[in-house]
């Protein structure tokens, strides 16, 4: 690999010219999962949803249990729950998902109604036929989807741990930290 295409940047020597690759192609990749996770909704009569209700959708039906919107959350690495009950709010409001309370009161569950199990039917029969009968021609994929998959959540826990590590910092001299900058601090 040339270290110039980096010009320094995140690139002074092989394995970080390695790891900027390889972190583009995470961003590349997932850019292409959700254009075509909407296109395949789109096809099943719900180009209206985000990628993000899509995604909810499918891990709900996917799941087959009652999830709590916490719990969604964690399964997606999302720190903002609230983005994950907006989404879900949208969800309800289609009929996609119904929410349930326990007799308490206080814990709140989401499961796929009928129209929602419908929808993922036909999701996973379009995604069958256009992409994992494709994909299953691929010499060794499920041993490589394996090691990769295995690979990146292991990847995953090393850039949580050091974007912790980096939100402890204090920001250089002159520079405001982004939540005092907001307001949010």
């Amino acid at each position: 690999m040339d270290l110039n295409y980096y010009h320094g940047f995140r690139g002074g020597t092989p394995h970080e010219a390695m790891t900027t690759e390889f972190e583009w192609a995470v961003k590349q990749f997932r850019n292409s999962y959700e254009r075509f996770s909407l296109h395949i909704a789109s096809r099943c009569g719900f180009g209206h949803l985000s990628f993000a209700e899509v995604v909810l959708v499918h891990l709900i039906r996917m799941q087959d249990r009652p999830q709590t919107a916490a719990l969604l959350a964690r399964q997606l690495n999302v720190d903002a729950i609230s983005n994950v009950q907006y989404s879900l709010r949208k969800l309800l409001k289609y009929r996609l998902i119904v929410k349930k309370t326990d007799r308490g009161g206080k814990l709140q569950t989401y499961e796929a109604t009928d129209k929602g199990n419908a929808f993922m039917n036909e999701y996973g029969r379009l995604r069958k036929s256009l992409l994992t009968d494709r994909t299953q021609n691929i010499e060794g994929i499920d041993a490589r989807l394996a090691e990769s998959s295995a690979l990146l959540r292991m990847l995953i826990g090393i850039y949580d741990e050091a974007g912790r590590v980096a939100a402890t910092f204090a920001p250089p001299d002159g520079v405001e930290r982004a939540e005092a900058a907001s307001g949010k601090a």
